[in-house]
């Protein structure tokens, strides 16, 4: 059990009192994201037929939920690990325009993630996807929207705070960009999450850019799936990487906190080269992949922000189990009774 108690925690909105404030939250964030990168809200899946390559493997270790279908002779239904693969798929069938997109509510369960004060069994996050040109597939592109969303947070915490007066502001006014090969030039003996937190520390809000590709030094910043955001594509100055994660300073934990991992997507060029350098080439043969690789949905660019994650920092809150109803530790139970933090 990996569990951080912050010194003299205290939280600052009871049971109840958080509970409206996560509804607060979520109605005012989703209206401001949606407006923002002109979304429209549509249904998501709760599962998916396995085999297909609809679904997210995430870094290709984690164990999806799945359950055999007795109507549908026996096959297996996997709960969804994100929505990464299916709403570019959504896209296409609903026809949605160079410059429009979707966003959904995304509901997971990860059975192998191991439990902390930030990571629950329980993912829900926020999942969208827009529609982009040929000549949207570039750096500059993604840090345009990068600004768009972090605008939505940056509006939606001032808004809390001005109905909880208790709560104050912390985030900076702009967000600052930051390559992940910059970083390991910048602190070679730190790890890549240390590298982080010494720079979101410093600037309270970072996008690193470029994760999942291989850095001159050998390294991978963190892992990414070959076959949803282009982390093998140049961007200029030498770098690589068409993707990354929001990340933003807790003061409460102390430590840095992801909010959102995004990038654009991969393009035919871009799928077939990651699937080679992943050893994953067999995935060319299920229906998602063969969709893309014969022009059957749009190029896009998308991402997922981490719903309990934004309430939680706004709300200042020491556990993600302030947020969200989940399963924990019954040791994990009893230490955060004990030190005022309300498990829900």
């Amino acid at each position: 059990m990996k569990l951080s108690i912050p010194k003299d925690y205290k939280p600052i909105l009871d049971v109840n009192q958080t509970e409206q404030a996560i509804k607060q939250i979520k109605d005012f964030f989703q209206l401001n994201l949606a407006s923002e990168l002109r979304l429209r809200r549509v249904t998501a899946p709760l599962f998916v037929k396995k085999g297909t390559g609809i679904n997210d493997n995430l870094n290709g270790v984690e164990r999806p939920v799945s359950f055999p279908m007795k109507d549908l002779n026996e096959d297996v239904a996997e709960i969804v690990q994100s929505l990464a693969k299916w709403k570019r798929m959504a896209l296409a069938n609903l026809g949605i325009k160079d410059g429009f997109g979707l966003y959904t509510d995304m509901n997971a369960i990860r059975p192998d993630e191991e439990l902390t004060n930030i990571h629950s069994l329980y993912v829900d996050q926020w999942d969208w996807e827009r529609v982009i040109t040929a000549e949207d597939r570039n750096l500059d592109f993604l840090k345009y929207i990068v600004k768009k969303i972090y605008s939505a947070m940056v509006r939606t915490e001032y808004h809390i705070c001005e109905t909880y007066l208790d709560i104050f502001p912390e985030l900076p006014e702009e967000i600052t960009f930051l390559h992940t090969e910059e970083l390991a030039a910048k602190y070679p003996d730190l790890t890549p999450f240390e590298r982080e937190t010494e720079e979101v520390k410093k600037h309270g809000a970072i996008f690193v850019i470029g994760i999942g590709g291989e850095m001159p030094n050998g390294e991978i910043h963190d892992g990414r799936a070959p076959d949803y955001d282009d982390w093998s594509s140049a961007t200029g100055n030498g770098f690589i990487g068409l993707n990354g994660d929001i990340i933003i300073w807790n003061s409460v934990l102390n430590r840095a906190f992801e909010i959102s991992s995004m990038g654009i997507r991969v393009d035919k060029k871009a799928l077939m080269k990651q699937l080679k350098i992943r050893d994953t080439e067999d995935r060319t043969e299920l229906l998602w992949h063969k969709m893309l690789l014969n022009d059957e949905m749009p190029l896009t660019i998308g991402g997922g922000i981490g719903q309990s994650r934004l309430c939680m920092y706004f709300l200042k809150k020491a556990h993600i189990g302030e947020i969200q109803s989940s399963i924990w530790p019954d040791e994990m139970i009893k230490e955060c009774k004990e030190n005022d933090i309300n498990l829900l």
